[in-house]
C-alpha cells in the first residue's frame, strides 16, 4: 500500500497542530519534547521492511503523523529529583515511537514466528518505556492495545489515529476529564501528564500536579 498522505490522513494534519498548539500554551516542556518530522527515507524504509518481512505496508495514518513528528525526547526537569515525569509522555497512551522504534518491536527476529499473530498494525504508543511490552497500536482498522505478554492485539478502541488525537484534544479543551478513562490530564513542571487522582501513579511529583479540569 502507499504511505503517501491521502483521505483520512489529511485529518491527522489538522488534529496534530491543534494538539501541539495546546501544548505550546499550557505544557511547553512537553512541546519541547517533540522531535522533528521523520524523513521520507525513514518512512520508506519502514514501509519496505514491513513489506519484505510481513507482506504488508506501513499504515497510512502513523506515516502521516511521523511526517509531522518523528517521536519524542524527554527533557531534563531539574525539579523532578525522582525522575518520575517523562515530558514526552503527554498522550494518555504514553510516548510516541519513532519509525525505527516501532519497527524494531513489530518485526520478528530472523527465524522466529510473528508474536503479533500476523496483525497488520504497528506499535505506536507505550507507557512501558522500560519494556516495552504493552501500549497502543495503529493500523488501517483503527487504534487499539497491544500486549506481548497476554494478548498481542485487542480490538480497536478508536476508529483511527485521528479520532484518538481528536479525543485527546477534546478532553483537554472541553472535557469531561475522564473522557478517555480514569487517567485525567494534568500539568506538572510544564508537562502534560495523565494520572488517576484516586490512585495516582506519580509519587513525589503528584503534589505539584494540577488537573486541567
Amino acid at each position: 500500500m502507499s504511505v503517501q498522505p491521502h483521505g483520512e490522513t489529511e485529518r491527522v494534519a489538522a488534529a496534530w497542530p491543534a494538539l501541539t498548539a495546546w501544548l505550546t500554551e499550557n505544557a511547553p516542556v512537553s512541546h519541547a519534547s517533540l522531535l522533528p518530522p521523520a524523513t521520507e527515507e525513514e518512512i520508506a524504509t519502514a514501509d519496505s521492511r514491513l513489506h519484505r518481512r510481513l507482506g504488508y505496508g506501513l499504515p497510512a495514518e502513523p506515516a502521516a503523523l511521523w511526517r509531522l513528528c518523528g517521536g519524542v525526547r524527554h527533557q531534563f526537569i531539574e525539579a523532578d529529583e525522582e525522575g518520575e515525569v517523562g515530558s514526552g509522555a503527554f498522550l494518555p497512551g504514553g510516548v510516541i515511537f519513532s519509525p525505527a522504534e516501532a519497527l524494531g518491536l513489530r518485526l520478528p527476529a530472523d527465524g522466529r514466528r510473528d508474536g503479533w499473530g500476523g496483525a497488520q498494525v504497528v506499535p505506536w504508543l507505550t507507557r512501558d518505556e522500560a519494556g516495552p511490552l504493552h501500549g497502543h497500536y495503529a493500523g488501517d482498522d483503527g487504534v487499539g492495545r497491544w500486549n506481548l505478554v497476554d494478548e498481542p492485539v485487542s480490538k480497536p478502541e478508536y476508529p483511527s489515529v485521528t479520532a484518538y488525537l481528536e479525543a485527546v484534544h477534546r478532553t483537554l479543551t472541553e472535557g469531561p476529564a475522564d473522557l478517555m478513562g480514569p487517567d485525567v490530564p494534568g500539568v506538572v513542571w510544564g508537562c502534560l501528564i495523565w494520572d488517576d487522582p484516586e490512585s495516582p501513579g506519580l509519587d513525589d511529583a503528584f503534589k505539584h500536579w494540577t488537573p486541567v479540569h
